[in-house]
């Protein structure tokens, strides 16, 4: 037997659904595949079967939603984290619905190999139902950050991705000169750099330079004005190696320390946790998980080395120091596990600086 679901479009999904809605007030929940032009929602009262997908526009669905609670109906609502933020999710807070943001995840759990918009949705609407049951394992929520902290989180990504920005076009000049046999300088757009290579290179290659040349100082001049701006924000004392750069990146990456309830919870956000894959008598330890967030792990692996030269006796590097002091020398896997111990390290007891647990010199910090 084939099954046929219809698609009912715009405000008229809206209607049917009203006109479906049951008088008595009920617990809707409303599984949400969000799109730029359009979103599927899957239904559920109570514990009844999922109702068919419906797809409205962007601008329909809050009003939807506002109706629902006017009826005295409980909503709740769940969506994949994407690039669309999380200005839904704050709207529905606003009105009164319980809105859940959770982080992307592979929703085929039978492997069928199909994927639409109607079998996510409906996919986490089931999960959504799971979940308000009390299976607190069903879905992985997100904190959602208020609107302030991710103003000051956008300067620092900026920042990055204007840092990369340079850095693909400084390698393009780099390339052009290695292309034709030239000597190559780490800062070759700048005052130095660009007078030296006036006195060897000819013309034609200087012109096709001299194209770079504007929009890279134009890239220094932003991420000086942004770094600037970053480390005014810093803490007056810090200890010595914890640079106020990446003392405000990590610090506004994690938004708020107190978020954590323990040790398990810092380690798991980072991503640095080893993963592992057993079953039965067979144990087979893997690489770190990545399952947090990116640019905090990048910045606590980067701070973890600049420790290791300016804070040698910090108690997870004295235990490794045999082997992150040889550096490059040392065993690729060794130096790489080494170090993402001390970062996994680092990222608790920082936990426990900023909450108030301990304080610097306990922790091992000298100034």
């Amino acid at each position: 037997m084939y099954q046929t679901i219809v698609h009912h479009e715009g405000a008229a999904a809206l209607t049917a659904a009203d006109q479906n809605s049951r008088t008595q007030p009920a617990t809707i929940k409303l599984g949400v595949d969000v799109h730029q032009e359009r979103y599927v929602s899957v239904a559920q009262h109570d514990h009844a079967t999922p109702q068919p997908p419906r797809r409205c526009r962007p601008e329909e669905f809050v009003p939807f939603v506002e109706r629902l609670l006017a009826r005295g109906h409980r909503v709740y609502v769940v969506y994949e984290a994407c690039g669309f933020g999380f200005g839904l999710c704050r709207q529905l807070l606003t009105l009164g619905a319980t809105c859940y943001v959770v982080a992307p995840c592979k929703l085929d759990e039978q492997n069928k190999r199909v994927k639409t918009d109607a079998l996510d949705a409906g996919a986490l609407c089931q999960r959504l139902s799971r979940y308000v049951d009390g299976n607190r394992k069903e879905l992985a929520v997100i904190r959602i950050p208020t609107e302030e902290e991710e103003r000051q989180r956008h300067i620092h990504r900026q920042r990055i991705a204007l840092v990369r920005a340079r850095t693909k076009l400084q390698a393009q000049g780099r390339s052009l000169l290695v292309n034709h046999g030239q000597p190559t300088l780490p800062h070759w757009w700048r005052r130095v750099g660009w007078g030296a290579l006036e006195r060897r290179l000819p013309a034609w290659l200087l012109e096709r330079l001299s194209v770079y040349r504007p929009l890279l100082e134009l890239l220094d001049e932003q991420i000086a004005t942004l770094t600037a701006q970053i480390e005014a924000a810093a803490p007056q004392t810090l200890p010595t190696g914890l640079g106020k750069l990446t003392s405000v990146v990590i610090t506004r990456e994690v938004c708020d320390w107190r978020r954590f309830q323990n040790r398990r919870q810092v380690s798991s956000y980072t991503g640095l946790c080893p993963g592992e894959y057993s079953s039965g008598n067979k144990r087979v330890p893997g690489s770190v998980t990545k399952h947090g967030n990116p640019r905090l792990r990048a910045a606590l692996v980067e701070l973890a080395w600049r420790l290791v030269r300016f804070q040698p006796t910090y108690p997870p590097i004295r235990k490794r120091l045999e082997v992150l002091r040889r550096g490059a020398k040392a065993p690729g896997s060794a130096r790489k596990k080494a170090i993402v111990a001390v970062a996994r390290q680092l990222a608790v007891d920082l936990w426990r600086f900023h909450t108030g647990q301990c304080s610097a010199e306990k922790l091992g910090f000298h100034s």
